[in-house]
């Protein structure tokens, strides 16, 4: 049997492509219902606390429509300059946040809540991700490529953006959007588990 053929362990409060196939990385079947919240930052809101405050309303708005699974949601921005980076509302928003982002270092938080019958588990992956110098027209070329849109920070570090990057540390999957380490240990504060029995299928 396929993992998408399982039967589903967990719901993901989100329609980002990227956290599904993260999640299929580690072999756990869910199903997605996208939550609907209000994501603006409030007045000297941190990165931190932006990001875990997101992911726990998200994560529990979920799971008071459906309680028969337990719940994961994830936030991801990219902090620069004491300053939150959302996602790009055109053309010139996106170069101007390439253009922060450009020849130095920034920060990228991913927080994550799971939520269920046991008391939400939170976790929270910091990455330093340093850009090369960015040329203008390469920046308009990014975005008339369509990566940008709905991409914080301007940018997506598996896709064409990843020819920006000079350096990371941290999470790379916390980069695109779910960190698997953190991921896996709220996982199973509410018993679900990570592979789910499909490696040994696949290794049969």
């Amino acid at each position: 049997m396929g993992e998408q053929e399982q039967q589903p362990v967990l719901r993901l409060a989100s329609a980002s492509p990227r956290r599904r196939q993260l999640l299929e990385l580690i072999g756990v079947p869910h199903v997605v219902t996208p939550a609907d919240i209000d994501e603006t930052p409030r007045a000297g809101e941190a990165g931190v606390d932006y990001v875990l405050r997101l992911a726990r309303e998200k994560a529990t708005a979920v799971r008071a429509r459906h309680a028969d699974l337990p719940v994961l949601a994830a936030d991801t921005t990219v902090h620069v300059d004491g300053h939150i980076l959302e996602k790009p509302l055109d053309e010139e928003d996106c170069i101007r946040m390439l253009s922060l982002l450009s020849g130095r270092a920034h920060q990228v938080f991913t927080g994550l809540c799971v939520a269920g019958s046991a008391p939400p588990a939170l976790e929270v992956a910091s990455s330093e991700v340093t850009f090369r110098q960015i040329a203008r027209s390469e920046m308009r070329a990014y975005w008339a490529s369509g990566e940008p849109r709905g991409k914080a920070g301007a940018y997506a570090i598996q896709g064409f953006g990843a020819v920006f990057v000079q350096n990371i540390a941290g999470s790379y999957t916390g980069v695109m959007g779910l960190p698997l380490f953190e991921t896996a240990a709220a996982l199973r504060q509410h018993g679900v588990p990570v592979w789910n029995g499909a490696l040994g299928r696949q290794a049969e």
